[in-house]
């Protein structure tokens, strides 16, 4: 075969594999960006995680905001708790009676467990 010849029958065959090969070039990139683009797929699947984790969040902040509430609703001053108000009274003043026991709940323990631990009190007035 003559090399004009062989030359001519590879530019035909390549006219005719330019637009396939064209076409999944177009096809590969837009599927690449469909998948991996930032409206992809993944993409989507981490603002879906985001917003389950926002609603999580929304809906522990909601529960201490009702406890919140429920608490200050006790202190209003058409319908006083004297409970609560008790309560509130002996931590802003940090009074207590000789008799009573007080727990600090969010103090790490520094003696084993099961031992008395004396807590000074100032005297009532």
């Amino acid at each position: 075969m003559q090399p004009m010849a062989l030359l001519g029958e590879l530019k035909k065959r390549l006219r005719y594999a330019v637009g396939p090969v064209l076409g999944i070039g177009i096809f590969g990139y837009f599927a690449y960006h469909a998948i991996e683009g930032e409206r992809g797929l993944f993409a989507y699947m981490r603002l879906v995680d985001r917003v389950a984790e926002a609603d999580q969040t929304r809906q522990e902040v909601a529960a201490i905001r009702a406890e919140m509430e429920r608490r200050v609703a006790m202190l209003r001053p058409d319908h006083t708790d004297p409970d609560m108000l008790d309560e509130r009274a002996r931590a802003m003043l940090n009074l207590a009676q000789p008799d009573e026991v007080v727990v600090f709940p969010n103090r790490a323990p520094q003696r084993a467990v099961g031992t008395l631990v004396p807590v000074p009190l100032p005297p009532v007035q």
